[in-house]
């Protein structure tokens, strides 16, 4: 008898402190819409960290359903503010897999070209002086490319005008690289590879600021060069689209101070 009595204690003894471990962690016991709410509420408070752990744990309580559905988009965002691209980059794409004709994939589109968009942001501006060949313009372009893919499927979103202007901007960013490294190759005396990087940013980017400079280089590259041809066909083109441009004067680079170095964006969009 008193052995039994003995194991009964111990058994309720432990089950006291499950019951206890359980109540620790409110997550565990609270329902769909609760704790939803509560993600919410971390969300507009700011509080991005609790609310990715609350939108997470959802999702693993409750995997199917609106709530979870919405959930994964505000995880996405949570995570993005909380500056953790790659888990805000995943979650996204995650959703966008799963969800392909959620009536907010728009916004999933959006959100994924703000991700990268914000990953490339000060990308020209962090490489001031540095050898722009050896940096990875990836971000740029997978930003463009998102955006591109909102305005492609869902022209009439009320992101997608925004999306619009922001690939301007990176079109813009993008061209400004190129001639970072157009101009960097000039300083450095090595005329066909800056005349072939400069030609590029003509083909590739015709209606960006940076096409008027682009030009100039493969000016001054071909007569370094000896291509008077060249040269001259170049310069033809330039006077003709860009009459003002200070290379005809003769002031151009030195208009510009270290202007091997970085150029800021002629036009933000």
């Amino acid at each position: 008898m008193r052995t039994l009595l003995l194991v009964l204690v111990v058994a309720l003894a432990g089950c006291s402190l499950f019951h206890r471990g359980k109540k620790g962690d409110p997550m565990d016991t609270l329902p769909v819409e609760q704790l939803y709410q509560n993600g919410v509420a971390a969300l507009d408070g700011g509080n991005n960290d609790l609310a990715s752990r609350t939108f997470t744990r959802l999702i693993a309580r409750f995997p199917f359903g609106p709530y979870t559905e919405q959930s994964q988009l505000n995880l996405a965002y949570a995570q993005y503010k909380d500056d953790k691209p790659d888990d805000a980059y995943s979650t996204i794409n995650r959703f966008i897999k799963t969800y392909p004709t959620h009536r907010h994939v728009d916004y999933a589109y959006y959100l994924r070209g703000l991700i990268n968009f914000d990953r490339a942001g000060g990308f020209l501006e962090q490489y001031v002086g540095l050898d722009m060949t050896q940096r990875d313009q990836a971000n740029l372009r997978q930003s463009f490319d998102d955006f591109g893919a909102l305005v492609s499927r869902y022209p009439q979103s009320a992101y997608a005008a925004d999306g619009r202007q922001r690939m301007i901007y990176l079109r813009n960013m993008m061209a400004q690289a190129d001639l970072n490294i157009a101009l960097f190759y000039l300083k450095r005396n090595a005329y066909v590879a800056a005349s072939n990087r400069a030609k590029s940013i003509i083909e590739a980017y015709p209606q960006t600021p940076q096409a008027g400079d682009a030009l100039a280089i493969m000016v001054a590259s071909y007569k370094k060069l000896g291509q008077d041809k060249l040269a001259d066909d170049a310069e033809r083109v330039l006077k003709l689209n860009y009459p003002d441009h200070p290379s005809l004067h003769g002031d151009w680079p030195k208009y510009r101070s270290n202007w091997w170095k970085l150029i800021p964006l002629q036009n933000r969009g």
